[in-house]
């Protein structure tokens, strides 16, 4: 299915099979004082490899069906040789039909970021086990990735790949690693795979079929149903917010979409606008930019 819907997008259809994705890999390591600079670049190019190089489904896809994606590490510490302290940022992003415009599925900042890592060493990594923390985050990324796609080419669409996310996250229990637990940080990648699979929070994911095939995929040809459409998918995410306003899937949802909601409802119907406002300012009220919405 999504093979079909994205040859629409489509600029070259030549048949040449690749693996699902495209991530941009950057390692900023200004804060580690070491002579030995080529490792950060070489965790660049490991790290790279390893997401872009991997088989993560079973669906046939061509290269230009990769799902564009980057990952920044900023690299705070290196307690001993070969461990790292950092933080990371990861996004993604889907085409959007008939426009040169790419929609940011997934916008997370994950501060829980400990890991080894041998320059020239092999990256190992297992569905079913836990072998590294580095390889376990990348691999969860990968799928979370995965899901966020596919969830907004058809309604829950991304359901395995949640499910195998979940997987890497119940692996690394063991691990006593920064980033899995239960009962951590609220916005780790525990919090994140436990909103995706949260019932109460399936509107969620429901929404981002409807947000992005239904609406921005047609934004061209009908802005102002468009506008309807993603007005009324805010309505269901205010419902989630309600039962829990602190959700970490609530919360990112936002960091991805609040500048591309801003250019949505610049324009149409006022008193859309001044709704789609009204409920934005409410759930996502620390972002000032919503008031470009709304004219003086």
């Amino acid at each position: 299915m999504r093979s079909l819907l994205l040859f629409v997008f489509a600029i070259s259809l030549m048949p040449v099979h690749a693996q699902e994705l495209y991530f941009k890999v950057t390692v900023n390591a200004d804060q580690i004082q070491t002579t030995d600079r080529a490792v950060f670049k070489d965790m660049e190019r490991a790290f790279a490899t390893f997401l872009n190089t991997r088989k993560w489904s079973t669906d046939s896809y061509k290269s230009y069906e990769k799902i564009n994606c980057a990952l920044f590490i900023n690299i705070s510490k290196m307690p001993s040789i070969g461990n790292f302290v950092a933080n990371a940022q990861i996004t993604a992003a889907r085409p959007v039909y008939n426009s040169n415009y790419e929609s940011v599925l997934l916008n997370f900042a994950d501060r829980e970021w400990e890991f080894e890592y041998i320059e020239s060493l092999p990256l190992e990594y297992n569905d079913n086990s836990y072998i590294t923390n580095l390889t376990s985050m990348l691999a969860f990324y990968a799928y979370t990735v995965l899901a966020a796609d596919y969830d907004s080419f058809s309604e829950l669409g991304g359901n395995a790949f949640v499910q195998k996310a979940l997987l890497v996250v119940n692996n690394a229990q063991s691990s006593n690693k920064a980033g899995w637990a239960a009962l951590g940080n609220p916005r780790n990648r525990y919090a994140l795979v436990e909103n995706l699979n949260n019932p109460q929070m399936v509107e969620i994911r429901k929404n981002s079929y409807r947000y992005h095939r239904l609406a921005l995929d047609t934004f061209e040809k009908n802005p102002d149903q468009s506008r309807e459409i993603i007005l009324d998918v805010l309505k269901n995410i205010k419902k989630v917010w309600t039962i829990n306003p602190n959700a970490i899937a609530v919360i990112s949802f936002f960091d991805a979409k609040s500048a591309e909601l801003v250019n949505i409802f610049s324009e149409g119907n006022l008193n859309v606008r001044r709704e789609a406002y009204d409920i934005l300012t409410t759930l996502d009220p620390k972002r000032n930019i919503y008031q470009k919405i709304i004219p003086n």
